[in-house]
């Protein structure tokens, strides 16, 4: 068997093809750790440990961390073709507008939520993933993708309406892929001569080339890597969206999961992993510290701009950090006030410039934190 595995014939006669086995982790001969992969090792742990440092130090980091794995939900969605957008996200009336893009980013946000609460009580395992599965496709996939179990049929990766015949890679047939990841889950809990970064670059193309499931293996296989960097203890909150980096680069993020598996380049691999990890750590503490700045120059802006009472106007302010996009109503229940006293308070932040009319409506008007969403939408433009 080759390094990275080898081609299993199936079947025969005009049913026949080729599926791919992948061979167990680690590889062998095993990774060279030249000084490239040594710095981008160093550099990566480094904005790491910088960026969970900055997450815990944070102001009502909670907020913060639920907008992170927002936007991480809609970018790993957009890798797949998903054709939503951040507003669409952030839609007050997002119940009467739903379809099924916003569906997939939704049941996302829901999976990534899932996953940490179930992180608490189960290790990562084939268990653990096939629960997050359910989760992930529930309600639109359909009873065909068998949700929250191992595919059952053989599965393909190629252009809309290709067929085995004409796919670009086929992941393993059912006995290998049962058996890969079999050995997969052995690899994450119990190589412990391995670095924890490369062994979350190497389970990452290790699940992706398995393919396990019918639908949602990009998203499962994505939301891996925040759920190990979590269990090793590299990350403690979810502020690295590296989907961002892999969407920017989609291309060559596919181009290097199948040079792996063509011709073995596993430490070519892990060097785009790294830099992936590298401009993504640079870029949520970037994003962290502008919020953070804008929140308090907003903040003392009301503080010095209305005199006498502000406290419903404080209230709207710290609902636009959760919901950035508002309408009075909806609104008015969250901070349990009157209709005419949120919306008061709406009118005063326009006035100060914090909030924006997002439509020329006159009645159900909509009303958006730009300031605060165009820092979050960077990376999220279809």
């Amino acid at each position: 068997m080759k390094r990275q595995g080898e081609y299993v014939q199936n079947l025969s006669g005009d049913l026949s093809f080729k599926s791919f086995k992948p061979a167990n982790l680690p590889p062998t001969p095993s990774i060279v750790i030249d000084d490239d992969m040594l710095k981008g090792l160093s550099e990566a742990s480094r904005l790491l440990g910088k960026l969970d440092a900055k997450s815990s130090d944070i102001p009502n980091k909670e907020l913060y961390i639920s907008m992170y794995i927002r936007k991480e939900a809609l970018l790993s969605s957009q890798i797949e073709g998903t054709q939503a957008t951040l507003d669409d996200i952030f839609d007050p009336h997002i119940e009467e507008n739903i379809n099924l893009d916003v569906t997939d980013v939704i049941n996302y946000i829901k999976a990534s939520n899932y996953a940490n609460e179930l992180l608490e009580e189960l290790p990562i395992s084939n268990r653990f993933l096939k629960k997050v599965h359910e989760v992930l496709v529930a309600g639109i996939r359909g009873d065909d993708k068998n949700p929250g179990e191992f595919r059952r049929s053989q599965n393909w990766i190629g252009p809309q309406g290709s067929t085995l015949k004409n796919a670009n890679f086929i992941p393993p047939n059912i006995s290998d892929m049962i058996e890969s990841m079999s050995s997969l889950e052995e690899f994450i809990h119990y190589n412990e001569n391995t670095e924890n970064l490369l062994k979350i670059a190497l389970t990452h193309y290790q699940f992706e080339t398995i393919h396990p499931f019918l639908d949602g293996n990009g998203r499962i296989g994505r939301l891996l890597i925040n759920l190990m960097l979590k269990e090793y203890n590299i990350l403690i909150h979810d502020t690295l969206y590296i989907s961002c980096f892999f969407k920017r680069n989609r291309i060559e993020y596919y181009d290097r999961l199948m040079d792996v598996r063509l011709k073995g380049h596993y430490e070519q691999w892990i060097k785009f992993f790294l830099q992936g990890i590298i401009e993504s750590a640079i870029n949520s503490i970037e994003c962290i510290d502008a919020l953070v700045f804008l929140h308090k120059k907003h903040y003392n802006l009301i503080h010095s701009s209305i005199k006498g009472t502000k406290s419903t106007v404080i209230s709207v302010f710290n609902i636009l950090h959760t919901q950035p996009i508002i309408d009075i109503g909806d609104t008015a229940k969250k901070i349990n006030k009157a209709y005419n006293t949120t919306a008061s308070a709406v009118n005063r932040l326009v006035e100060l410039g914090i909030l924006k009319q997002y439509d020329s409506k006159a009645r159900n008007r909509v009303f958006v934190y730009e300031d605060y969403l165009s820092i979050l939408r960077e990376g999220t433009e279809l």
